[in-house]
Formats: C-alpha cells, sequence, structure tokens
C-alpha cells in the first residue's frame, strides 16, 4: 500500500493533475447519486493532496477551488431546502478556506521535506569529499608499502629457492632435520603467498580502473552473474532469494565496476554467515534512483563497528585487509551514487547501493 502510494506521487505532474481532477468530479457525482451529506466533502481531500504532493502548491490550490466549486454544483443538484438561500454558498467557502489551508500546510511539508533531503545529499557530497581525499592518499601510501614490501619478497622467495636446494643436498647426512627444514621453508612460502595476495589487493584497490559508461539494466546483470554463483551459494550452504522491481531499472555506469562493488557486498554475506543462512538480493525503485539492496541473516554488526567499516583498513576478520567496503564505497561514489549500511547485531546486515537512474535521450 505504501509503495502504491509513493509511487503514485512520483507519477508525471501531467498525468496527475487531470486524474485528480477527475476523481473530483467522480466524488461529486457519488457526491450527488447519495444526496445531501456533507461528511463526504471529506474525501476531496484525498485528490486535492494528492496534487499538491505529487505536482505543485499552485495545482493543489487549483483543485482545492476545483472541489469546492463540484461539491457546491452537486450540493445545489440534490435540491436540499436550506433555510437560507446562502448557506450553501457559505459552505462552500468554508470548504474553501479548509482546502486551502491543508494545501499549504502540505506544501510547507513537502518543502520540508525537500530541504532535508536537500541537507543529506549535501551532507553526503561533503562526506564523500572528505572521504575522496583520505582515498586518494591512503591509495598512494598503500602503493607504495605495496611496492617496497614486494621488492624484498622477491629476494626473500630467491633466498628460500636456495635454502632448499642447501636442504635437499644435506638430506642424507641430516636425516630428520633436513625434513623439518622443508617443513619450516613451506610455511616461510605459504606466508609469502598470503602477502602476495594482500599487495594485490592493495594495488588493485589504488589502481581502480577508469569508469566506462554504458546504459544498462541492473535486473538483467545481476539476474546473468547470480546465475553463474549458484555453486558458490550451494557450497556455503545460503539460500539465494532475488525481488527484482518489475520497472526497468536502467543506470547509466560501468557494469563492471558495479558487479566488482556488488561481488564485495556478497563475499562479505558469505562470510558473515559461515553456518549458511540465507541472502536477499532486492532492487527498487525510489524517485530518481535505482537502489540495490543485499540483506543477509549473518551476525551482524554492532553499532561501534558500524560507523567504521567503510574506513580504510578496518576489519574485524582475522586475515581481513579491510579495504573491500571501502572499495565499494569508492566505485559507488565514482559512478554518481552512495553507499548505507543498517545492521542489528545477531540478526543480520542489509547494504544498499544508490545509483542515480539513466536519463532519457
Amino acid at each position: 500500500m505504501l509503495k502504491l502510494i509513493h509511487d503514485a506521487v512520483t507519477w508525471p505532474k501531467r498525468v496527475i493533475v487531470p486524474l485528480a481532477l477527475l476523481l473530483i468530479g467522480l466524488i461529486g457525482e457519488v457526491d450527488f447519486v447519495t444526496g445531501h451529506d456533507f461528511s463526504l466533502s471529506a474525501f476531496y481531500l484525498i485528490p486535492i493532496a494528492w496534487v499538491c504532493w505529487g505536482a505543485s502548491r499552485r495545482a493543489g490550490l487549483f483543485a482545492a477551488a476545483f472541489g469546492a466549486a463540484i461539491w457546491l454544483v452537486a450540493d445545489r443538484a440534490t435540491g436540499f431546502p436550506y433555510n437560507n438561500r446562502a448557506i450553501p454558498y457559505w459552505n462552500a467557502l468554508v470548504l474553501l478556506l479548509l482546502y486551502v489551508g491543508v494545501v499549504y500546510m502540505l506544501a510547507a511539508a513537502k518543502e520540508m521535506v525537500a530541504l532535508r533531503q536537500e541537507l543529506a545529499a549535501r551532507a553526503r557530497v561533503e562526506q564523500a569529499r572528505l572521504q575522496a581525499e583520505r582515498l586518494v592518499t591512503v591509495s598512494t601510501m598503500a602503493a607504495q608499502v605495496a611496492h617496497e614490501v614486494r621488492n624484498p619478497l622477491g629476494s626473500v622467495t630467491l633466498n628460500l629457492d636456495l635454502i632448499d636446494k642447501e636442504i635437499s643436498r644435506m638430506a642424507p647426512a641430516s636425516g630428520d632435520i633436513a625434513g623439518e627444514g622443508r617443513i619450516l621453508v613451506q610455511e616461510i612460502r605459504s606466508e609469502i603467498s598470503r602477502i602476495r595476495k594482500v599487495i594485490d589487493i592493495y594495488l588493485q584497490f589504488s589502481r581502480l580502473p577508469r569508469a566506462v559508461r554504458q546504459t544498462f539494466g541492473v535486473n538483467a546483470l545481476l539476474q546473468q552473474k547470480l546465475a553463474f554463483m549458484a555453486g558458490t551459494f550451494e557450497q556455503a550452504r545460503v539460500k539465494l532469494r532475488t525481488e527484482f522491481d518489475p520497472s526497468p531499472v536502467a543506470i547509466h555506469a560501468d557494469a563492471d565496476l558495479i558487479w566488482e562493488a556488488v561481488l564485495n557486498l556478497i563475499r562479505n554475506s558469505l562470510e558473515a554467515m559461515p553456518n549458511g543462512g540465507e541472502l536477499c538480493v532486492r532492487t527498487e525503485l525510489e524517485g530518481q534512483l535505482a537502489l540495490m539492496r543485499f540483506t543477509d541473516t549473518g551476525a551482524g554488526i554492532n553499532a561501534e563497528q558500524l560507523a567504521l567499516i567503510f574506513q580504510p583498513f578496518f576489519t574485524t576478520k582475522t586475515h581481513g585487509t579491510g579495504v573491500g567496503l571501502t572499495m565499494v564505497q569508492q566505485i559507488v561514489t565514482e559512478l554518481g551514487g552512495h553507499v548505507e549500511c543498517a545492521s542489528i547485531e545477531g540478526r543480520g546486515s542489509t547494504f544498499t547501493i544508490f545509483l542515480p537512474l539513466a536519463k532519457d535521450d
């Protein structure tokens, strides 16, 4: 019901105004058919409020005047015998003043909502700007550190090869000692491999490719990509549920970068459900924004950690790098959107990506 109301007030003005006037006429017809019933006058407020909120205050005032006039016509057509001929006109004037008052109150509320949304948007833009500045510095540092660590790792690997050869040469005389040495060398190689993976992630974080924008449907992208992950969900014992908006959800963005961000969120959800669970992927339309929601039934995030999850290198995982969610935010911000997270500890989390809809040519 709420979604239906939300959709109705977002229709084009050229559709809302005539439909609302038609609805006022229909209410007037009902008013006439049912006879003199002053209580029906309250129903005129429905289309009047619709026009005011969905179109403009001026259109709302016109609808208010039209509603009062239709009520007067319907009332006079019933032929109700008033003691004074001026009473129906006085009633119509009172209704007009009531309708106009409602229009002005709704217009003021609409302006307050718009102002609040504008302030929230400005705050997001400012936060995104500061975050972008921090990310530039952090990315540069990450790349520098990665390079500084990668070069010595090459030397360490070469020396390990020499040590391994020396152990093999000494093996016949050393016995168990040589075997223990090989185990140590293998453990060192394993840790070096892990460090290299972390370095690669940091370098990827510091060198995100430039967005190549094109218009595409979000639903189609998610359907196609998620189909290839069926085995991953099955292995993780996670049930995937999708709820795609039936309307076309088209955005002008980089499909590969969008999927990179989505994949990071899905991985996070799977890691939050080590014993299995459910992941719901939902798309929605909200005004001029396309929404992608990812809701899991995992461990959730406490309030203290929730405030830090998009900070670079912040992680609660034992072997986490702390750049996954930062990368998600970086990608989405680069494409003109933003990402939010709502979570209840012990019940799960919902990550939502907001992106502007593609503009019609």
